[in-house]
């Protein structure tokens, strides 16, 4: 089923996340903190217009973006100064899904099918202030757009009203169409979904955290397509005990690390479902809780999985902070018996070294060879990239394959340093994978 969207939006100047129209004071200082809450609650994506003046607070601004793609699971739009291709290339590789230019600057025209030729018409978007700019929108599409952001601010006020905006939505062409809203009520995002041509809107953030999940059931009960936590098998199905309870294993949905357990009735279930956070059922107190309501160590709910007898969940989630009650990660944090085994987990140790490499970077160690390429700077750490790259390629040659063992450790290593130095992380590196 195709959904209609909820995008979150913001403006990012000086450091500071402002509206996206540019207008008004600065709300939040945290811009990666500001959208990993809406991604949590239920945003299906993450709109932030680069509104910087200088070049200095352009950089700036990427690095927000860089920071927002990592925190947050749902897709990243980003535009808002670009020059040249180069500017695209900057939003893209800082982790945006696609990148929108101003469809009324004329210069932009020749970028569009520039930047779609050369990362994909599905990573640009026009960006149009004036609904007039629809009749263009044609055009933008041949040239390379895939999608259309119709910026419902500044002067543009449709005082003609929705019938009017329905009517020039549909007569302008096939692309997907992304609306701002005024307000974040739910009534002008209903209205704007139901026109067909409306793939999503954009809603403002100055207002902070906006509960999309809340808004999303609202319009979910009015008929509007959204995407929200409903259950392939109906409550009637589970096996419960004797008092109408099932158990939940919580699992990190990342780390695959088993949290915690708890118990549900189907209330918390169906709150659960509804909240997009995990809420379970207090045996010795009888009630329901909220996990997270008290301590803040929420846990937003990624996927839920019904085992083969139907008597046990699992639910992958996001857990923020501590699970156990004691400020452990985990429950599971005493150990019983454990027998001696090799349980060598590839991503574990790269993330383990890599955070070795970090903590030099950091608080650099008297004789350390790390802090010593961190010295010497960029080029030495490529050189020696490129020399531990050239005796992989020797040691392919020869008869024996721990020489290759070995040189390809050395070079995963080096390459490591060099994530390290330019502020590349393994999860960057696995998304980009993941994504080709």
């Amino acid at each position: 089923m195709e959904y209609k969207k909820l995008i979150c939006s913001l403006g990012c100047r000086n450091g500071q996340a402002i509206s996206a129209d540019g207008r008004g004071k600065a709300f939040h200082s945290d811009v990666a903190s500001l959208c990993r809450g809406w991604c949590d609650n239920g945003a299906d994506a993450v709109l932030i217009r680069d509104l910087s003046e200088t070049d200095e607070d352009h950089e700036r601004t990427i690095l927000l973006i860089k920071e927002a793609a990592r925190a947050v699971d749902v897709p990243v739009i980003a535009g808002g100064r670009v020059k040249r291709l180069e500017d695209i290339k900057k939003y893209l590789y800082a982790g945006a899904k696609a990148v929108f230019l101003d469809a009324a600057d004329e210069d932009n025209v020749d970028l569009m099918k520039e930047g779609a030729s050369r990362f994909g018409s599905e990573k640009i978007y026009a960006w149009m202030e004036d609904a007039e700019c629809l009749k263009r929108a044609e055009e933008f599409g041949q040239l390379g757009a895939s999608a259309v952001i119709l910026a419902r601010c500044g002067n543009t006020d449709f005082s003609s009203g929705q019938e009017e905006l329905c009517r020039m939505l549909s007569d302008y062409g096939h692309l997907p169409v992304l609306v701002f809203c005024r307000t974040n009520d739910g009534g002008e995002a209903d209205a704007c979904l139901r026109i067909p041509a409306v793939d999503g809107v954009i809603l403002w953030g100055e207002e902070g955290r906006t509960d999309c999940m809340e808004l999303k059931h609202r319009l979910k009960a009015g008929g509007v397509a959204v995407d929200t936590f409903e259950s392939q098998i109906p409550w009637e199905e589970f096996k419960l005990d004797s008092r109408g309870l099932i158990p939940v294993v919580a699992q990190d949905y990342k780390t695959s690390e088993v949290l915690m357990v708890a118990y549900m009735n189907r209330e918390a279930f169906e709150n659960t479902l509804r909240t997009g956070k995990m809420t379970y059922y207090s045996r010795s107190r009888q009630s329901l809780w909220l996990k997270g309501g008290t301590s803040g160590h929420f846990q937003y709910v990624k996927s839920l999985h019904l085992d083969c007898d139907k008597d046990t969940i699992l639910a992958r989630v996001r857990q923020v902070g501590a699970a156990c009650h004691t400020g452990a990660r985990s429950c599971f944090f005493r150990t019983l018996e454990k027998k001696e085994y090799n349980d060598t987990n590839p991503l574990k140790v790269f993330e383990e070294v890599f955070a070795v490499i970090l903590d030099r970077k950091e608080h650099p160690k008297e004789g350390s060879y790390t802090n010593y390429l961190f010295d010497k700077g960029l080029d030495k750490i490529l050189k020696k990239l490129g020399e531990e790259a050239t005796e992989i390629v020797i040691a392919a040659k020869n008869p024996n394959p721990e020489e290759i063992k070995y040189e390809i450790a050395d070079f995963l290593y080096h390459m490591m340093v060099l994530m390290a130095d330019r502020g590349i992380g393994w999860e960057e590196i696995m998304e980009e994978l993941a994504n080709r």
